[in-house]
Parts: structure tokens; sequence; C-alpha cells
């Protein structure tokens, strides 16, 4: 088989166009991820508190908290990671406070955003970019 010049370079703007595929994939898979949780609400700032290393050495185990007083529940999603949606916590009456800690992965330098839904309906939004020096899902 005989590639002309004009075969390889049709095909070399076809995998240019491939490879740029999954990056839309997964922030699209973000936004649905935040529709879904808020409804398409409005998000709005203040009243969440997101803790989250501004580096990360490495992506396997990336300490973050979040604390949102009187929330109801709380998702954190990781826009770069093949799936965005990293955790969801869900708070009582019983709850003694609406804050929570946990280790996530980050396949590479990425937003983590998390969103609480308060007790009247309306939704808060806070965001931290973390740094990933070694990623931790497969990069």
């Amino acid at each position: 088989m005989k590639l002309s010049r004009r075969d390889a370079l049709a095909l070399a703007l076809g995998g240019a166009a491939a490879a740029m595929l999954p990056a839309r994939a997964m922030a699209d898979a973000a936004a649905d991820a935040i529709a879904a949780f808020t409804g398409g609400a409005a998000t709005g700032t203040g009243g969440l508190t997101l803790t989250a290393p501004e580096i990360a050495e490495n992506g396997n185990t990336v300490p973050i908290a979040v604390d949102a007083p009187g929330a109801t529940e709380i998702i954190v999603l990781a826009t770069g990671n093949p799936t965005p949606s990293v955790a969801t916590f869900k708070f009582g009456p019983a709850a003694g406070s609406q804050a929570a800690s946990t280790r996530i992965r980050l396949s590479k330098t990425q937003d983590v955003i998390a969103i609480a839904k308060m007790p009247d309906g309306s939704f808060v939004q806070a965001s931290s970019t973390v740094k990933v020096t070694i990623g931790g899902c497969g990069g």
C-alpha cells in the first residue's frame, strides 16, 4: 500500500482531531454532573469551604476537605478526571457538622469543584486548582 503525501496529511489531521475529543468529553461530563446535581439552577459563592493542596506531588492520594454549615448535601468533582464525580456527602438532621474530608485521585493538574445544596434549595460552589506532578489515574 502506497500512501501519498496528501493521504498521510489527512491521516495525521484525523488523528489530531481524534486526540482532542476526550478533553472536550471530560469537560462536558463535569458540566453534565453539575447540571444533574443542581437541576440547572445557578450556583452562588460563599458558605462553602474547599480545602485542597495547591501542589500535589502524587495524584494517587490528594487530601481534600469540605465544610458547609447547614448544607444538606455536598458533591465533589475533579474536572480533568475520566470520571469527574469524586464524592457525594449527604447530611441528615442529626449530623453534628456538615463537613467531610477524604483523599481523592487526580489524573493531572486540574480544578476540583465542590457544590453544596443548602436547606433553602440554593446551591453554593467553591473551586481550587491542584497542580499534580505525578498523575494518579494512569497518567
